[in-house]
């Protein structure tokens, strides 16, 4: 099979998120003149390491924001935001987040998820979350199409849970591993992994 993205797929649903997955997923909160708000985005990574830097692009837009939806809008106005990792146990929150309240709706009221402030940025962090990557927004790229755009931060500060950390290195296993976006309505949870040395 081979297609045009212009001139549609013919499937019952678009295979375009299903091929370039696992993804893992940016809970992102921010904090505006609207309050506080938390919103999950597959289209999301890391970028580098020195100073360590993230991404996470949104695509479309609210009725009731400018273009945009309230994570970009937010930031915007402030220039931080907080990446909060999804991980297993928290799932059902990281999915709860996601429904499309007006601006100015906590998702974290809203879900019943609970919050704790950032350190070194103006925001809600999530209390349970495995890690959180606390950043100063560097740039905001327009991408093509409408509505779509890429936020770039670098990490002013980081949290990680205490029971999260295992023989001195990360490890989420203990929140239930990282989840990750599959496409469609499909996620996949972390729990096998190996190791492999580099070629010298």
């Amino acid at each position: 099979m081979f297609y045009r993205p212009e001139a549609g797929h013919g499937l019952p649903h678009n295979p375009f998120n299903a091929i370039v997955a696992p993804r893992p997923i940016g809970w992102i909160s921010t904090r505006g003149t609207q309050g506080d708000n938390l919103a999950p985005y597959s289209f999301f990574n890391a970028v580098a390491y020195v100073p360590p830097q993230v991404m996470f692009a949104s695509t479309g837009k609210k009725g009731d924001r400018h273009g945009t939806k309230d994570s970009v809008a937010q930031i915007i106005e402030t220039g931080v935001f907080c990446v909060n990792i999804a991980t297993g146990n928290l799932r059902d929150a990281v999915n709860a987040s996601s429904a499309p309240l007006p601006a100015g709706s906590s998702e974290f009221d809203a879900a019943g998820i609970g919050s704790t402030p950032c350190t070194t940025i103006d925001c809600l962090r999530v209390a349970g979350a495995a890690a959180a990557l606390e950043c100063r927004m560097t740039q905001i790229v327009p991408l093509a199409g409408e509505a779509n755009f890429a936020v770039f931060g670098a990490v002013t500060g980081v949290h990680l849970r205490d029971d999260c950390v295992v023989d001195g290195r990360f490890d989420p296993r203990a929140a239930g591993g990282w989840i990750a976006r599959l496409g469609y309505k499909d996620y996949a949870a972390v729990h096998d992994i190996f190791e492999m040395e580099r070629p010298a």
